[in-house]
């Protein structure tokens, strides 16, 4: 049976917002929950606690502290008169209102809206002690929060983990910014971003160019730099660490990574860090083979992987039947190399002039999509990033474009938010930025976590959704149509996967000229989705043509 908390407000408060947003989420976390009223008095509370007979009381007052002072000395008499004195009581109101709660010594636990919800979350799972006796909440004793993904997001629901990349050009920089990060508290996931060189050769330090050192992130060059990264995130709520898994030798990473951060998961491509980039000069085939391996590395110790995909095609502007479908592939690879708990990164607002219709459809056929691979042996957790290309140098309008991708991306349910600080489109974040960042992000949890309009069953969006999963259907097939007789998979099979790139069933603008890619397709905004064009640009091509050109193409090459 659940544990049942009964809420109200004293006097004659009538501001119920603070203590209706705590029982919901006290609902959130298991708990069963009654809203007495407002202004209640000493003989209804006590009613209430005989009849009830609940886990926690919680009231709240946002008046003026000398009359509060008056309402708990009432009922702290009329509960000691009653025998219930030893009923658990939680309190929330102002700081200067809650000072005097902590002072009347009748409260468990006493909340002045100066908490992060997590705090308040771990109080009602029972991850840290219920206070002191005089009920000071800043005595409470703290647990080291959960050191594993799953234990974090567990720990955490209903609300999200908070993540951030973060690497500055100096390795002291970054082990300070991390330690502020860290006592901050803000995040709950670090993601240590090396720069190309490290990401690059950092096993083959001869072939690094130092003209380019921290050129992009962090210049880790041995393996203590990265010890020394995990030492300072020890402190504060002890933030998860994860890192880039390099552009070639990813399991070389990934060894280094586990040993040395405990990396909390595992972030690898399927088609990219190659010369399809330019971010290694591994050929495409063998860049799929190897980065494939990596999956059943990080499947074989455990680790939760993440396939950056489908977003580095729509940053390059590929039609959104490509980005879905890719999508799905690189669920379907993760789970085909064994991994059994999948981060699905769902970039938001990319390419750059995607409407919030058509965002939100694309990215409910990706879900769809995968949803179909999920059970038992594949969790899939989903994380939700504003799109890096999408803000706006001006400090004051990127806030609030981040504010508004992260609304929307609530509509996907997300668990994990990647947050993408304000100040990206100009320049690498610092941790004051970050703590900002995080900060609006905060703010709209705070409004919108419960009870928030579902977007996502928009008719327009709705229709953009099933549009979409039909037409990476189709694709997803007229890729398998491409079997070879060795082939068990064809959606694994890396001479195919790359037959796909070259004759440019999975194509985009930017890779024109690209020896690995067909570069032919055109694209463009047209009401808000990225769609194939003609080649002259005038017509809006359906996938099934441009699927066809691509495939005659083949045969006429």
């Amino acid at each position: 049976m659940a544990k049942k908390i009964v809420g109200a407000t004293l006097g004659h408060c009538v501001h119920v917002a603070g203590v209706l947003n705590f029982l919901r989420l006290a609902e959130a976390c298991g708990y069963q929950t009654t809203f007495l009223g407002v202004g209640c008095s000493d003989q209804e509370l006590i009613g209430a606690l005989r009849e009830e007979d609940p886990e926690y009381l919680a009231v709240s007052y946002r008046l003026t502290p000398g009359v509060a002072k008056k309402l708990f000395a009432s009922l702290k008499n009329s509960l000691q008169e009653a025998g219930l004195l030893h009923k658990k009581l939680l309190f929330g109101g102002t700081p200067p209102v809650a000072a005097e709660a902590r002072a009347s010594g009748l409260f468990t636990l006493v909340f002045s809206g100066e908490e992060e919800e997590t705090e308040i979350i771990a109080f009602l799972k029972g991850l840290h002690g219920h206070g002191t006796a005089d009920g000071d909440s800043a005595g409470r004793k703290k647990r080291e929060p959960g050191q594993t993904l799953l234990e974090r997001i567990q720990e955490k629901a209903p609300y999200p983990l908070l993540r951030h990349h973060f690497g500055l050009p100096s390795l002291e920089e970054t082990i300070a910014g991390v330690d502020r990060l860290a006592t901050a508290g803000v995040l709950d996931v670090i993601s240590l971003g090396p720069d190309q060189n490290a990401q690059e050769s950092f096993f083959r330090p001869e072939e690094m160019d130092p003209a380019q050192d921290g050129a992009g992130g962090v210049p880790l060059r041995r393996e203590e730099d990265l010890a020394a990264l995990y030492r300072a995130s020890r402190r504060g709520n002890f933030p998860l660490l994860r890192c880039y898994s390099g552009t070639r030798d990813l399991i070389r990473w990934g060894e280094l990574t586990a040993r040395t951060i405990k990396n909390a998961w595992g972030a690898v491509p399927l088609f990219w860090y190659n010369r399809l980039d330019g971010r290694s000069n591994r050929p495409l085939q063998e860049a799929i083979a190897e980065n494939q391996q990596a999956m059943a590395w990080y499947a074989a110790q455990g680790i939760p992987v993440e396939v950056n995909e489908a977003h580095h095609w729509s940053l390059r502007g590929a039609p959104d039947s490509v980005a879905v479908a890719a999508f799905y592939l690189a669920a379907y690879n993760a789970k085909k190399a064994g991994v059994r708990d999948y981060v699905a990164q769902l970039m938001l607002n990319t390419p750059p002039g995607t409407s919030g219709a058509m965002d939100l459809g694309k990215c409910l056929a990706k879900i769809a999509l995968i949803e179909r691979l999920a059970g038992p042996d594949f969790r899939i957790h989903r994380q939700i990033r504003a799109g890096l290309a999408s803000l706006s140098v001006k400090p004051a309008v990127a806030k609030g474009q981040l504010a508004a991708s992260t609304l929307m991306g609530l509509a996907l349910k997300p668990e994990i938010i990647h947050v993408v600080a304000f100040c990206e489109a100009d320049h690498a974040a610092t941790p004051d930025e970050i703590i900002e960042s995080c900060g609006i992000v905060q703010g709209v949890l705070k409004n919108s976590i419960f009870d928030a309009p579902d977007l996502a069953a928009d008719p327009a969006v709705q229709a953009r959704r099933d549009k979409l999963i039909g037409e990476a259907e189709l694709l997803l097939e007229t890729i398998q149509a491409l079997a070879r007789p060795e082939s068990d998979d064809s959606l694994t099979n890396p001479v195919i996967l790359q037959e796909a790139v070259r004759i440019g069933l999975l194509d985009a603008p930017q890779l024109k000229g690209n020896p690995e890619a067909a570069g032919r397709v055109r694209t463009g905004i047209i009401n808000g989705a990225c769609r194939a064009l003609s080649a002259d640009g005038r017509r809006v091509l359906s996938e099934e043509e441009r699927l066809q050109q691509a495939v005659n193409g083949r045969l006429h090459g």
